[in-house]
């Protein structure tokens, strides 16, 4: 991990994956500022992950990548990047002179460009295979693995606390899952037709 980096934070129940692309609608006038900010300066800011189950204060480094739409009162619709995964420290109220909050938060500085291994990488072109996605790039990192299995909060939680050398296995076990009920609803096709 690096050293403690003071950013803007956003505290929302949501958890971001490195690589993740993510729609925001920004209409709280602290929220309308960092994204004034953000587009201006080009600066990254945090959302924290604010939920119950964050003991370890963890969240995610965001870009902002384009406005979709901008509102007659100042509301926006945006999408926003994951750069990297932070632990945050004690949330302050503003950023500095700013109305948005802040924090000082140690990045994980995780490599978005981390490939799987074999063993994932055959599994999941398997999953692809069977839930009809043809048309996928021909490389791709594990962040982008998880991303398309859909985890919820708490595996995804799991997963951004793991070492990079348990990521795959943690995975692996994801896609067998989601294999066994796309085999069952197949089963199930055959046994119940409606009208």
């Amino acid at each position: 991990m690096s050293e403690n980096v003071h950013i803007p934070m956003f505290p929302l129940a949501i958890l971001p994956l490195p690589g993740e692309l993510v729609p925001l609608h920004i209409f709280e006038p602290r929220y309308k500022q960092l994204l004034q900010d953000a587009e201006q300066h080009d600066i990254t800011f945090g959302i924290y992950f604010s939920h119950d189950i964050n003991q370890a204060g963890i969240g995610s480094l965001m870009r902002l990548e384009s406005i979709i739409k901008r509102y007659p009162g100042g509301e926006s619709d945006i999408i926003v990047k994951c750069q990297d995964i932070f632990s945050m420290g004690k949330l302050q109220h503003t950023y500095k002179s700013k109305m948005y909050p802040g924090a000082d938060v140690k990045f994980k500085n995780v490599d978005l460009g981390r490939i799987p291994g074999l063993a994932l990488y055959e599994q999941f072109m398997e999953y692809l295979k069977n839930r009809n996605i043809n048309q996928h790039v021909a490389t791709f990192s594990v962040y982008q693995v998880a991303c398309e299995l859909s985890l919820d909060l708490s595996e995804r939680y799991k997963f951004l606390q793991l070492p990079f050398e348990k990521m795959d296995n943690f995975l692996m076990n994801r896609i067998r899952y989601q294999m066994h009920l796309l085999n069952r609803e197949a089963k199930s096709r055959d046994v119940y037709h409606l009208n």
